[in-house]
């Protein structure tokens, strides 16, 4: 039986794309489902939720956008800098990184920045919410990886890396965390920080864990 999944691709020319992929044993079929002409500058994030999409910026701002109404939701101002990474956290509460070292945390009942904190002396290059809700993980060209503690916004854990990490992504049961390195994928213990697993790649985009 075939499934039909979203697809959202932001792009260079300030554009949104969205797709509905239709799935089966053979093929993977897209079909253009909405565009929406977000920004002034090139798109540099976006994430979805069940209802909205979001999308980042080099012109500083998010951009929300409904997908039940076919209709843009507003922006949210508090970054100074390029957005780089967004992750939705169910349908309650949205994280953004930038280029200005802030990490905020959204609420989306009513779009306002609930926490913003200092995460990185450098940019923020990526982040990703416990299962849980209470953790987030995040990476930045002070080349740190850093846990926090959602509810106070206060960092739990700091652990220097020799380099700067563009990936970084929990495990589906949030024991285990993975951090991408250039070409190097990296698999943690929650508990004992060690490394679980470690391999080079030729190339690493994707960033996808679940369960054995």
């Amino acid at each position: 039986m075939a499934a039909v999944l979203g697809l959202i691709a932001g792009s260079y020319e300030q554009i949104a794309f969205g797709y509905r992929v239709t799935t089966d044993e053979k093929e993977w079929t897209a079909t253009a489902d909405f565009t929406h002409h977000a920004h002034t500058a090139s798109i540099s994030a976006a994430a979805a939720s069940e209802r909205f999409v979001v999308t980042g910026s080099k012109d500083e701002t998010i951009q929300l956008y409904d997908m039940k109404k076919r209709t843009e939701h507003g922006a949210l101002l508090q970054h100074d800098g390029t957005i780089t990474c967004l992750e939705f956290y169910g349908t309650s509460h949205l994280l953004s990184g930038g280029e200005d070292g802030l990490i905020c945390v959204w609420g989306t009942k009513k779009w306002e920045c609930l926490k913003s904190f200092k995460a990185h002396q450098g940019h923020v290059t990526s982040l990703s919410v416990h299962p849980s809700g209470k953790l987030a993980l995040s990476v930045g060209t002070d080349k740190t990886l850093r846990t926090w503690n959602l509810i106070s916004g206060r960092s739990a854990f700091i652990k220097n890396i020799k380099q700067n990490a563009h990936i970084v992504r929990w495990s589906p049961d949030g024991d285990k965390y993975v951090a991408v390195v250039n070409d190097t994928v990296t698999i943690y213990d929650l508990e004992t920080a060690s490394v679980t697993w470690e391999k080079r790649h030729g190339c690493v985009s994707l960033r996808l864990m679940k369960p054995e």
